[in-house]
């Protein structure tokens, strides 16, 4: 794996770790200033100021997540795993998703996420939840 691919690979698991303690800044401040956040299916998120926006809802209580996978190829890292996160009424959402960063200098300039919204957590989705592949 190259230089940049692992720095971007340390950088996303940095910002990770900022959002599950809560700190969205912390986060932030690994994202370019126009990042751009596709949630494919669902909405499209133009800079910094919107995903902060999005973040202070969605994330109000830092989510729950485990990565199984994680690739990184050049400007990219893709992220593979589960997430769980509170919705409106409360009730704990658990999803499985793949997250495609695009990296521009160093930081997250671009996101193409793939979330399956399954049921709350605990209920029995076996159909949804991702297969385990096989380690290389």
């Amino acid at each position: 794996m190259s230089e940049t691919s692992e720095r971007n690979k340390a950088t996303l698991e940095a910002a990770n770790e900022a959002v599950a303690r809560g700190d969205n800044e912390g986060f932030l401040a690994f994202c370019t200033d126009d990042t751009r956040w596709e949630f494919v299916g669902e909405r499209t998120l133009e800079g910094k100021e919107a995903v902060r926006r999005w973040m202070e809802t969605a994330y109000a209580e830092p989510p729950r997540f485990s990565v199984a996978h994680m690739v990184a190829e050049g400007e990219f890292v893709v992220a593979i795993g589960r997430i769980a996160t509170k919705d409106e009424g409360g009730a704990t959402a658990d999803s499985p998703y793949c997250d495609v960063w695009q990296f521009r200098d160093g930081k997250m300039a671009g996101l193409r996420a793939f979330v399956i919204r399954t049921g709350s957590e605990g209920e029995e989705d076996n159909a949804a939840r991702p297969s385990r592949l096989p380690a290389q």
